[in-house]
């Protein structure tokens, strides 16, 4: 194995090769990268497996195909959007793994095509068939009986009909504007007496319900089976009944339609007086979108219309996307409400970690000393396993009525819309205390919300703050300043997941809760640093990117690589959402041609190409997709037999380490740091939920071997959670 000692200079990587007589590897070699765009649809194919997989529920299957159209939606929106930009612009540069922009774009569309197409097929061919076996009937209104088409016929005409505006295109009449991720219909008419043809547009409103149900009454109800849900397509409604919308004319045909626009903000931070409005400009801009970039279209439509329709959007065929069946399966999510539990996963309900419990039941809910559980040793919460309102939203509560607290400040990045941890925020203004939030108006997507807590939170008194120019605030970071006797003690919390109590039951994430000296002086400093004039370079433990992060990072991974060298076993297991960015990737090849042993658990995108001869043999990377979507970041390090511990709100990604503002810290505490190992050997031995990737980028499903038991992640973690507790 050719043994490269690592540096930032390729002639430096040569002469090592020279001296030691073996054969030089450019670890630059776009050969050693996977792209990220085609990494990010192999995770989407890996979301769509949980679809296609038997084991998984019936309802789950529905809810990873609805998960799977609205994350390609978003994929379109933004990184597809944002490549065809560069194509416009001219811009020929050449990412990590060689491509183009055009380049990109063709491995794009031929790498999506199958999967797209299998999701409608699953859902057509295996998933719908299932659904009217267990009494969920998603009709098509060809096949419905005279008594259904009745009941539609006048729930159009009273309900459907008056919301509804159709939209000639001629000479009198431009193409009319269609909106991002609208559903339309384009329908040719003709005249009674002539044989002239027209065409018309009708957007199927989203004040409408994506699907109309039938009454009880007229529900398919097959002999001893029970009838839970019946409903057909609102466009097909609406398409059977368009004899209203065009009295007096002939209608020839109609097709379903969706278009997809680039609905990425384009904010210059440094020609904005006011951040908050010109996102508001911006956002305006959104709800009608930019340029079009993708269009889904009933597989059907004539030749014609959709000559009409490319041309009208700007398109050209390699921008559209024939389905067969519903258009839009992201919508499928609303038939996760239905009362079924038999075909959904087992109900999780959080538990309250053990320390916390006795404090409750020593105290009472409402007196619970956080304090003094945090002054005892560190606290390490992970949720969805534990409780994030009785631990991490009770310190904050806690903080807000305390009378000893002087002042609580905190990074706010994406929360929920009834935000109780926002209420408490205020609560704390009331109640005297200084309140700094520092709202990240550039989350996207988030953008409105966050608008709409930021004016609420200023005008009750909290200082509000957008953060640096030119960077967003991603860290997760809760910073609570209090008296005690003669001193002051600062109590800090810091996490890899945002401070919103709904996606707390979703995401897994992690938090420690310290009171340790050195962790408060430099939250302290960070926040001085994103408030006012601060220009902090060091930090006594937190790694701070734009700062620190990405030299602390690459330090880590070359003493473990100096470890492997002098014949000392050198571990690293770092657990992220994505790896991409490509001087980590190298230093990571070095640390493996060194000999050290590297575990990736990456969920997302990995750029990062493992099991190469030479080059990755020793690294192994894994994607671990199941009813939880994961998202904490843990980075190990064995040190010669001293492990560093880390976690925090940083993927290794460029954005992350040179464009964000990220908080990671050291975990010191010996027992915080033996849950953490076991959290990452849980996630390192799945053979359930686990993916792991081939030397050739593609990944594999683990399955257990005929005498092993099932290793889910998942699974493992709640039992835990609860035998712990």
């Amino acid at each position: 194995m050719a043994k490269v000692q690592a540096s930032d200079s390729k002639a430096d990587s040569k002469a090592d090769s020279k001296a030691s007589g073996k054969a030089s590897i450019d670890l630059s070699d776009p050969k050693y990268y996977t792209s990220r765009e085609l990494s990010w649809l192999a995770f989407n194919e890996r979301v769509l497996h949980e679809a296609i997989d038997e084991r998984t529920p019936l309802l789950e299957r529905l809810k990873f195909l609805a998960i799977f159209c609205s994350n390609l939606d978003e994929y379109f929106m933004v990184r597809v959007a944002g490549i065809k930009q560069q194509i416009h612009a001219n811009v020929n540069k050449r990412t990590p793994d060689g491509r183009t922009p055009q380049e990109q774009l063709n491995a794009i569309s031929e790498k999506l095509r199958p999967s797209f197409t299998k999701q409608h097929e699953v859902f057509q061919t295996v998933l719908r068939p299932q659904l009217k076996e267990n009494g969920i009937y998603l009709l098509d209104y060809a096949d419905l009986n005279s008594k259904q088409k009745a009941y539609f016929e006048t729930y159009f005409e009273e309900q459907i009909f008056p919301v509804l505006t159709p939209l000639a295109v001629d000479p009198g009449h431009p193409f009319p504007y269609i909106s991002n991720l609208s559903l339309n219909l384009a329908v040719v008419i003709k005249e009674q007496e002539s044989e002239e043809s027209h065409f018309a547009r009708v957007k199927v409103p989203k004040v409408l319900p994506r699907f109309a149900m039938l009454p009880p009454e007229l529900c398919p109800s097959p002999k001893g089976k029970c009838c839970h849900w019946a409903a057909v397509p609102m466009e097909q409604v609406i398409a059977r009944n368009l004899s209203f919308l065009f009295p007096g004319m002939k209608i020839e045909a109609y097709y379903a339609f969706r278009i997809t626009r680039n609905a990425d903000l384009a904010v210059e931070e440094d020609e904005a007086d006011d951040l908050m409005l010109a996102i508001e400009q911006e956002l305006r801009k959104r709800r009608l979108g930019g340029s079009a970039v993708r269009m889904e279209m009933e597989a059907s439509t004539s030749d014609d219309v959709r000559s009409t329709l490319m041309q009208e959007m700007g398109l050209i065929e390699a921008d559209v996307y024939d389905v067969e069946g519903p258009i839009g399966l992201g919508d499928l999510m609303s038939l996760m409400s239905l009362p079924l539990p038999e075909h959904k996963d087992p109900k999780w309900s959080p538990v309250i970690p053990k320390a916390w419990k006795l404090a409750y039941m020593n105290e009472g809910d409402s007196d619970t000393d956080v304090f003094s559980l945090i002054r005892q040793q560190d606290r390490l919460v992970h949720h969805p396993y534990e409780s994030f309102s009785a631990t991490v939203q009770q310190f904050i509560t806690q903080a807000a009525h305390d009378p000893d607290v002087l002042a609580i400040k905190m990074t706010l990045y994406r929360t929920s819309g009834d935000s109780p941890i926002v209420n408490q925020l205020i609560s704390a203004a009331a109640n005297g205390k200084q309140v700094v939030a520092l709202v990240e108006l550039k989350a996207r997507f988030d953008e409105e919300n966050n608008i709409n807590w930021a004016r609420t939170l200023e005008s009750s008194g909290v200082h509000v703050v957008y953060g640096l120019m030119g960077l967003k605030t991603h860290t997760k970071v809760v910073f609570v300043v209090r008296r005690e006797k003669d001193t002051i003690r600062r109590y800090v919390h810091i996490g890899t997941g945002n401070y919103n109590p709904k996606t707390a039951r979703l995401y897994t994430d992690l938090g420690v809760l310290s009171c340790r000296e050195a962790l408060g002086a430099d939250l302290t400093e960070l926040f001085n640093y994103l408030t006012g004039y601060s220009r902090q370079q060091r930090f006594r433990q937190l790694l701070i990117a734009p700062v620190t992060l990405r030299d602390r990072m690459t330090a880590l991974i070359e003493q473990e690589t100096a470890h492997a060298k002098a014949g000392r076993k050198a571990h690293i297991i770092a657990k992220m959402n994505s790896l991409v960015d490509p001087a980590i990737i190298q230093n990571l090849y070095h640390a493996s041609q060194a000999g050290v042993k590297i575990d990736l658990i990456v969920r997302g995108i990995c750029c990062l190409m493992p099991g190469i001869k030479g080059v990755s043999e020793n690294i192994r990377v894994l994607s671990i997709i199941g009813r939880f979507l994961e998202h904490s970041r843990i980075f190990y390090f064995y040190n010669d037999d001293n492990p560093q511990f880390f976690i925090g709100s940083a993927d290794w990604m460029p954005r992350n380490l040179d464009r964000r503002v990220e908080a990671v810290t050291p975990v010191e505490d010996r027992q915080l740091r033996k849950e953490l190992l076991e959290i990452l050997n849980i996630s390192l031995n799945d053979n359930r939920q686990a993916w792991e990737m081939q030397p050739d980028s593609r990944y594999r499903q683990r399955h257990p071997k005929p005498d092993e038991p099932e290793r889910s992640t998942h699974q493992i973690l709640m039992e835990r959670a609860e035998q712990s507790a």
